[in-house]
This record gives C-alpha cells, structure tokens and sequence, in this order.
C-alpha cells in the first residue's frame, strides 16, 4: 500500500514510479554539450538505503507526489507533495 497525499492509501498496483524526485532542470538547456545533457538525461543516484523518488498515482487522480523509500526494504516510510522542499516528509505512508 502508497498513500497518495490526495487520495489516502491505496493499492501499490496504481502507482507509477517515476525516477529520482529534486533533480533541477538545467537553466539554460541548449547550451549543454551533449555529455552534459546525457549527464541529465540519464544518470541518477543509485544509493544504498533512503532515497527520494517521484511517483504519480496513474490509477487514481494521476497526480505527482513525492514518496522516502528505502532501497533495501523497498517500504516507503512517508510520502509528500512535489512542490514541497526536498527535506518535508509531511505525510506517512507505507509499502
């Protein structure tokens, strides 16, 4: 189970994952050379325990949220809005 801060909990089945949350967009894209668009594109942290990624609930109000999960456990400790700064954790959830 994900808790949705719009919707509450529900099935993990209708939750997309969606890669590593707080990644800026890079300013001005265009002058990038293409290592460093790659850089962008592609290559994301890999840790070992706690780790922030983005999730959308693709089944329900396909809204993007922001979930903690352990990458050892796989459980998600909390789960918080987008928007919020990288260190909230406004609403507890579980996997």
């Amino acid at each position: 189970m994900i808790e949705c801060p719009h919707c509450g909990v529900r099935p993990e089945g209708e939750f997309t994952y969606g890669g590593q949350a707080h990644v800026p967009y890079p300013e001005d894209p265009q002058a990038l050379t293409d290592e460093e668009w790659a850089q962008y594109l592609f290559y994301r942290d890999n840790p070992k325990g706690t780790f922030r990624e983005r999730w959308v609930h693709s089944a329900g109000c396909r809204k993007w949220f922001n979930a903690i999960r352990d990458t050892r456990t796989y459980d998600i400790t909390s789960t918080y809005l987008g928007a919020a700064p990288a260190e909230a954790n406004s609403t507890q959830g579980a996997q």
